[in-house]
């Protein structure tokens, strides 16, 4: 279909394979945790893999895949969950993986190349008492790139926010996909065009990121006989402005037991709250958990648990990883919970989701109010089974987006205005970027559940 025999003598020494091993591997990210995207996505492939070592390399690879209209699909540490980095249209998977390393770090700030693992970045963050302000529960294995190109918040958005947030990604350089490639820096609200796009309106090859002190944290699980209770005090603590925070991952019983490794930690019944404080404001956190009610189960420093992982991963998205090694059949959509009484309204969603299966609920800044994401934990039955989900949760108020997709819009967790509609245009005239996943025209493909949510932060453009 595609002239890759042309393309790779184009290529000269850069690294590149058509092996059926690699192709399959390479073509592949964590869209499993959905039964529905596990279906769908089945067997995309690329039809070949490129690895460049080099921006230079970078450069000449977008080339030659421009002039011989091959389609791109770019690919960071393979941790998505929606199947964006699986090629609908075969073609060039790049692995910018090799684009990799810390290019400065100063007091507040930190510059790598897109393919940086997101813990080195962090790391070399430490060793000059700062650290990055958010980071994704993968982020030993994700890229930076990676989690601009698809994540939306993670551990450290407690306190800071999502990376939608102004201030929240400094800037980006990025290349356009043409014969002769653009390399263009962006930044303010330029940047933000660039999150979530999955890699479909150009090629991240610089990433800018501010840095916050780094502090010395602590892990902790708190218990409660219920449910509500537990969100209760997530939701006093998320407001506790005086109290440095990270983590606030709220999972109802039975989570703590699907989740292994915790193995009996928290007493049967009980749901938990997974926190991450600074050891300076221990005193005030235990009070807080005291005035609650509450059961310290465990407090440790970071990393240092009772349990053989660090706690970021049993939250966020890696929880339903976790929950799912016990029972595979569990998945779950993505419920956005903002109201002025925000325990009122995750009450009266667990009132009318009780049975469905266990809720989670991460508490976090977004825009600058203390909010909630989560939703059931779910065994799968059916698409309408998710579709009724939906529907009740969106009748009591809650905004919800769709994770058994791998298209921008329909995900709806970014709002795609015309300003991102002209830039998609512009810095890719021939559509090859990650096709089916973001078309100027609007024409993405259907490689997706169609329930009926209402998205996050999505408008249509006019």
């Amino acid at each position: 279909m595609y002239p890759i025999s042309d393309f790779v003598a184009a290529l000269g020494p850069i690294a590149s394979t058509t092996d059926p091993i690699s192709l399959r591997a390479k073509s592949r990210d964590r869209y499993a945790v959905s039964p529905m995207l596990k279906t769908m996505l089945e067997g995309k492939r690329a039809d070949v893999v490129v690895s460049p070592a080099s921006k230079a390399e970078l450069i000449r690879v977008v080339a030659a895949a421009a002039r011989l209209r091959i389609p791109i699909t770019t690919r960071g540490g393979g941790t998505a969950n929606y199947g964006q980095s699986v090629p609908l249209h075969g073609g060039i998977l790049l692995d910018m993986s090799g684009v990799a390393g810390v290019l400065w770090t100063r007091p507040g700030e930190i510059r790598a190349m897109a393919g940086t693992i997101v813990d080195d970045m962090d790391t070399a963050a430490k060793q000059i008492g700062w650290e990055l302000r958010m980071f994704p529960t993968t982020k030993t294995t994700a890229t930076i790139g990676g989690f601009l190109a698809g994540g939306t918040g993670g551990i450290g958005s407690a306190s800071w926010g999502v990376l939608r947030d102004r201030g929240n990604i400094t800037a980006v350089e990025v290349i356009s996909m043409e014969e002769t490639p653009r390399v263009i820096e962006l930044r303010g609200r330029d940047a933000r065009m660039v999150h979530h796009a999955y890699g479909a309106n150009c090629i991240i090859s610089e990433v800018e990121m501010p840095l916050a002190p780094a502090w010395d944290w602590l892990e902790a699980i708190v218990t409660f006989p219920d449910y509500i209770d537990t969100v209760k005090f997530g939701v006093a603590l998320g407001n506790e402005d005086g109290i440095v925070k990270k983590l606030l991952s709220v999972q109802e019983w039975p989570t703590p037991r699907l989740v292994g490794v915790l193995g009996d930690l928290v007493p049967d019944g009980h749901s938990m709250i997974s926190c991450m404080v600074s050891s300076l404001c221990r005193q005030d956190f235990e009070e807080l958990v005291a005035e609650h009610g509450g059961n310290l189960a465990s407090v440790c420093r970071e990393k240092q648990g009772p349990y053989p992982v660090p706690m970021y991963e049993f939250a966020y998205g890696h929880a339903l990883r976790q929950v799912q090694k016990t029972d595979p059949r569990r998945t779950s959509v993505e419920g956005f919970f903002k109201a002025d009484d925000l325990v009122g309204l995750v009450r009266r969603v667990h009132d009318k989701v009780d049975g469905m299966g266990p809720m989670r609920m991460e508490l976090r800044r977004w825009g600058g109010a203390l909010v909630g994401s989560g939703s059931p934990y779910v065994v799968f039955e059916s698409e309408a089974q998710m579709a009724r989900l939906v529907e009740i949760m969106q009748a009591e108020g809650v905004s919800v987006a769709n994770p058994h997709t791998s298209s921008v819009r329909s995900v709806g967790k970014k709002e795609v205005s015309e300003r991102d509609i002209a830039f998609k245009r512009d810095m890719d005239p021939h559509g090859l970027l990650n096709p089916g996943r973001f078309d100027a025209d609007g024409k993405d493909e259907a490689f997706s559940a169609t329930l009926p949510t209402d998205s996050w932060m999505y408008r249509k453009a006019v």
